[in-house]
């Protein structure tokens, strides 16, 4: 731990000095003929690096440029945070709103930024043409150099446009299974029970499983002894359905009680289910189990426990 705080204390040192020589050559550049007026070293200064670090005088020559530029950051930034804001205003409603809501603002982002640099680069006098040619260029050099990027942006738009699964979904992809928090143009955001979030390219969310399109199902299994009277069993899991659903208001068809789900070495097993939202599957699922265990310890219903059967071997008899 210690070699590490060092390597980072020495990488963090060397940044600063770096900076500092950098910010002395500009200030060096700059304001040589303020801080040694008439002399040779003011001279050779401006005529070496001054050319590239004399910010005074670029300002002085660019201003109403540099101002032209200001203000179009600004009108972008506020117009990208307007749209963003009406976006948000009327995708809320649904599941689906806010993955297109998303999927837009991620775009806006985007075309801001690209619509900034053109009316920038056209203030400092570079040909509106020149740029449309330079695009073009860059678009065919993206299409043959990026194409895992292209990929994921017609990726995206599949899972989207196909309601493969939306913002709020539970999905299993691989073995990673949790809520879809962020679809965007290029990668989607899952986030598991534990709060990690995987972030995956929208191009490898292949396979996925998605939980949330039906009621998912609960299950409870409860086991009774061998010679419990089945028949008066099943009448108390039956009468009792109606009151657990009551109990735990998560259930939105049920409880049903499913018959008998094995016969095992020591007990009966017994089955009771229940849809609900994927989301609330595991926290129904307990409050079946403990429904369940408090109304076998009301009707003096006996859980059994693990049997061994042990044989002995008779000595005597063998000798």
């Amino acid at each position: 731990m210690n070699q590490v705080n060092k390597k980072k204390s020495s990488e963090k040192m060397k940044l600063i000095v770096v900076g500092s020589v950098v910010l002395i050559f500009i200030l060096i550049g700059s304001f040589a003929n303020i801080i040694f007026p008439g002399t040779t070293f003011a001279l050779i200064i401006e005529n070496s690096i001054g050319k590239f670090f004399n910010i005074i005088d670029f300002i002085k020559n660019h201003y109403v440029t540099i101002l032209e530029s200001i203000t179009v950051v600004i009108f972008v930034w506020i117009l990208n945070k307007t749209i963003q804001f009406l976006i948000l205003i009327t995708t809320r409603k649904e599941n689906r709103s806010i993955t297109l809501g998303k999927l837009f603002s991620s775009i806006v982002r985007y075309l801001s930024f690209v619509v900034a640099l053109f009316l920038i680069l056209s203030a400092w006098g570079v040909q509106t043409p020149t740029l449309l040619a330079g695009a073009g260029i860059l678009g065919l050099a993206i299409s043959f150099g990026a194409q895992s990027l292209i990929e994921d942006i017609f990726a995206g738009l599949f899972i989207i446009f196909e309601k493969q699964f939306v913002v709020g979904d539970i999905i299993q992809v691989g073995s990673h299974r949790g809520v879809v928090k962020e679809i965007g143009i290029r990668i989607t955001k899952i986030e598991d029970l534990n709060g990690d979030v995987l972030i995956i390219n929208n191009s490898d969310v292949r396979g996925a499983i998605n939980t949330s399109c039906n009621p998912s199902v609960s299950i409870c299994t409860i086991s009774i002894e061998y010679g419990s009277d089945l028949p008066k069993v099943e009448k108390i899991v039956r009468d009792n359905l109606e009151s657990m659903k009551k109990n735990i208001p998560e259930i939105i068809e049920g409880p049903f009680y499913d018959g008998l789900e094995s016969l095992a070495d020591s007990s009966i097993i017994l089955r009771v289910s229940a849809k609900t939202d994927e989301v609330y599957k595991n926290r129904v699922r307990r409050a079946l189990n403990r429904e369940m265990i408090l109304m076998f310890e009301k009707n003096q219903i006996n859980i059994p426990f693990p049997q061994l059967t042990v044989h002995k071997e008779n000595n005597e008899n063998n000798s």
